[in-house]
Order: C-alpha cells, then structure tokens, then sequence
C-alpha cells in the first residue's frame, strides 16, 4: 500500500515534472488540434481526465487480477486498448446526449482519444512502474490533469496571439509549435520540485 507521501509525488511528477505533453510529447495530435478555445480545450481536457482515470482504475484491476494470475501478462496491450475503446465510446456517445455543442466542436478528435498514446502510455506506465491500482489511478488522474493544464494554456495564448501582428512566415501551425516548445522549455523549471 502506497503512503501519501508516495502519492503525493506521483501527483506532482505525473502532472507537472513530467507532463505527458510537454517532456514525454505524447498525445500532441489533440494538444495542437483542439487547442483553438478555451472551452473546447477544457472539453477536451476533462474528457481525457475521465478517460485516463477511469482507464487506469480499469486497466489495474485486469491487469492484476486477470492478467498476472493467469499468465497472460502478453496480452496486456489488447486488453488495455480495448478498454481505452469501450470508455472512449462512453464519453462519446454521454457528450452526443447531453453536450451537443462540445461533442461538436471535439469533432473527429473525440474518437481519436481512443488512439490517444498518452492514454495507452499511462496504463503502459503504470504496469511498467509497478504501480498498485491506487497509484495506477493517481497517476492516470495527475497525467490527465498535466494534460488538461497543457492544453489549456496553450488555448489561452492561441486566443490572445490572434490579435498580435506575426509575420507571414510564423502563421498557423509554426507559431503553435514555437509556444508549445517554450512551454515545454517553461515546464522544465518543475524539475527542482523533487
């Protein structure tokens, strides 16, 4: 059983020292894609948090009951797309119910959370790090939450960068990967934090 001072690292690491986006780059496809808003960037963000929590709880509980006892420890990579799938189509088809206007504005970058390598590398991660499930869920959650705070400001500063004057050369995607990198580089700072 993990202490809560192991949590609360791994709470800190996951999210902040190493971020999944901004020092592991990994779920950068949805990162640069919906990150135009805000609210679509939140929307993403919190979708990707129920995901990964919800994934790593799920995924843990496979892996240690089902997989280790049986041997099949091999098929943990099947197993745990199936199930980043299943959860995935969950979020999709809640987001088509009940928020029509998130469910379009995410577009095509809804399903692509399924292949999502942040949301496979946390439950890789967790398996890889021996995790408990305990842990393997506070991770997942704190992974999913460093997602969140990345998007989120780089959302913010794609909105307050359209009205700034940028030259020709700079426009559309090279100005989004320049802010991403300085993010990236402005993230590197958390490091002295363990």
């Amino acid at each position: 059983m993990e202490s809560v001072k192991d949590l609360l690292i791994i709470l800190i690491s996951s999210s902040l020292v190493s971020n999944v986006v901004l020092s592991q780059f990994l779920g950068l496809c949805p990162f640069l894609g919906v990150s135009k808003k805000m609210n679509t960037a939140a929307g993403m963000g919190s979708a990707i948090i129920f995901v990964i929590t919800l994934s790593s709880a799920i995924a843990g509980v496979i892996y240690q009951y089902i997989l280790v006892r049986f041997h099949l420890e091999y098929l943990q990579t099947i197993v745990f797309i199936l199930v980043i799938a299943a959860l995935v189509q969950f979020v999709e088809m809640f987001l088509k119910k009940f928020v029509k206007g998130l469910y379009q504005a995410l577009g095509v970058y809804l399903p692509l959370i399924t292949t999502n390598c942040a949301v496979l590398g946390v439950a890789l991660t967790n398996v890889q790090k021996e995790y408990g499930i305990l842990a393997g869920v506070v991770n997942g959650f704190a992974t999913a939450l460093g997602f969140l705070i990345a998007i989120v400001i780089l959302a913010g500063l794609r909105e307050k960068m359209a009205y700034n004057d940028i030259p020709e050369s700079f426009r559309g995607m090279p100005h989004v990967l320049l802010t991403a990198g300085l993010m990236a580089i402005a993230f590197c700072g958390f490091s002295g934090l363990l």
